[in-house]
């Protein structure tokens, strides 16, 4: 909650997105592995490298991208549970990716997971505060609040695609 209403008080600095992007997802990736010697999953990055430096407060946005990471993370987590009960769908493959492109004026960041996707009646409460799907304990529902003030302040937009059953797109739009 403190991280909710905490004022930014974080100098913006040029920033390389893509080693924000490579180092976070290394980040989330190791983190989740730590507190559970079995999880599993793949992870790519489809970085620009033609991506210029972006003026953010690289903290802000390192939070954003760990959060967002991390749910992907879980997704997957989540849908190989899923797969596992259901024997017929045994090939369940993980799949966290992270890319980064320049579009217009705007640098584009996505986190994309092969996870369950969010079902459509909840869809339109993920940004609000306290909304979480998780168990009691495993989440405030802060996360993706607290990842949309961020963005937001830093003049974007975070937007989410997804289709149940197939998994979801994260979409971090920043000015260039």
């Amino acid at each position: 909650m403190l991280e909710h209403s905490r004022q930014g008080d974080g100098k913006k600095e040029l920033t390389d997105l893509n080693k924000l992007a490579d180092e976070y997802l290394r980040l989330a990736y190791h983190g989740i592995r730590a507190k559970d010697k079995n999880f599993n999953a793949e992870f790519e990055l489809d970085l620009d490298e033609s991506l210029p430096e972006v003026n953010v407060v690289p903290q802000d946005i390192g939070r954003v991208l760990l959060n967002l990471i991390n749910n992907a993370f879980h997704a997957c987590a989540e849908q190989r549970e899923r797969a596992s009960a259901d024997r017929s769908v045994s090939t369940y493959q993980p799949l966290v990716s992270v890319s980064t492109k320049l579009n217009g004026k705007k640098v584009e960041i996505c986190v994309t997971d092969n996870g369950p996707g969010i079902p459509e009646q909840v869809r339109e409460k993920i940004f609000q505060p306290f909304f979480t799907t998780k168990p009691t304990g495993q989440g405030t529902g802060l996360g993706l609040s607290l990842s949309y003030d961020i963005v937001k302040a830093h003049g974007g937009d975070l937007k989410v695609e997804t289709r149940e059953g197939e998994g979801t797109e994260f979409i971090i739009s920043l000015p260039a």
